[in-house]
């Protein structure tokens, strides 16, 4: 195998479009020309679908983020299909290409680093312009971490909003929150290891006592979901390095929108160790719905109390 001058594998006999599956090798018919957004797994390789696996055996190409990532997957099946790089970094340079090759009738498979493209990685550009051209665009759905995390977390899955990655500094990761408090929803969100008990503290901060799922390296060896409350699941990440893919999955609000006075009275504490009156105020009001003068006249209580 050896790279083109534009930086594209070469498989060393593409009449071979095969994969094998527990040692057995199936023929895979050349993919329709078009985009084909193939899902592949999170974590466990054999959390693939017999449709993606034909589908990449069968493309002329595989757009992938990081080629040595999709080189595992498809050498574990058996693949030659040649690759090229299409990540956040060289997306500007590297779409116009694989416009031009989709223009010549080429069936191309769009994958990420792991499950399904898109939802937090990027493509939407190449999906984009390659519909307003005019070419088929194909999904072949398959893992997806979100909808892994949903259905163990215990939580409700009626009405859910997948947030993405919150902001990484302090002050905008608070402002996000405050905007999320109130989406009558459960929430899901990415984060990593890092950075996961900061989050969980603020969260703990800006939601109240809500029930919450921490899922860590889904379909992975160490695959591991915390259950509680969130300050409950912040104080355990504080505790200890936390490592891995997070996924948080967080109840959505109470059916009344209200918490109980004590809770209210908690988070404002809380926002007015950090902040002025005026901004506690106003971040309380809009988590838990309650009038604005009623928390302002507790404000004003609590900061006439001696410390």
């Amino acid at each position: 195998m050896k790279a083109s001058p534009a930086g594209v594998s070469r498989a060393s006999d593409r009449d071979l479009r095969r994969y094998c599956v527990d040692n057995q090798a199936f023929d895979a018919p050349r993919l329709p020309p078009g985009l084909h957004i193939v899902a592949t797994p999170i974590g466990n390789l054999g959390d693939i679908t017999l449709r993606a696996l034909a589908a990449l055996a069968g493309a002329d190409l595989i757009a992938c983020e990081d080629t040595r990532v999709t080189r595992k997957l498809l050498d574990r099946y058996g693949i030659a299909t040649p690759l090229a790089p299409y990540h956040d970094h060289n997306a500007a340079k590297a779409r116009p290409m694989l416009l031009r090759r989709l223009a010549e009738g080429a069936a191309i498979a769009l994958v990420s680093d792991a499950g399904t493209p898109l939802i937090s990685d990027p493509g939407f550009k190449l999906v984009r312009e390659a519909r307003e051209a005019g070419h088929a665009v194909t999904a072949l759905p398959g893992a997806s971490a979100v909808l892994a995390a949903l259905t163990v977390a215990g939580l409700p899955t009626d009405a859910f909003f997948f947030a993405g990655f919150l902001p990484p500094k302090q002050g905008a990761r608070r402002s996000r929150i405050a905007e999320l408090v109130r989406v009558p929803a459960t929430i899901v969100l990415y984060e990593t290891g890092p950075r996961v008990a900061e989050t969980l503290a603020d969260l703990a901060a800006g939601f109240g006592p809500r029930e919450a799922a921490l899922c860590r390296e889904l379909t992975k060896l160490h695959e591991e979901v915390r259950r509680g409350d969130l300050a409950t699941l912040a104080e355990g990440c504080a505790s200890g390095e936390v490592r891995g893919e997070m996924v948080l999955v967080i109840a959505p609000p109470q059916a009344a929108g209200q918490p109980s006075p004590e809770a209210a009275e908690r988070l404002l504490r809380e926002a007015l160790s950090r902040a002025s009156l005026k901004d506690a105020v106003a971040e309380v009001a809009l988590a838990t719905g309650l009038p604005r003068r009623e928390i302002y006249q507790r404000a004003l209580a609590l900061a006439k109390e001696p410390t």
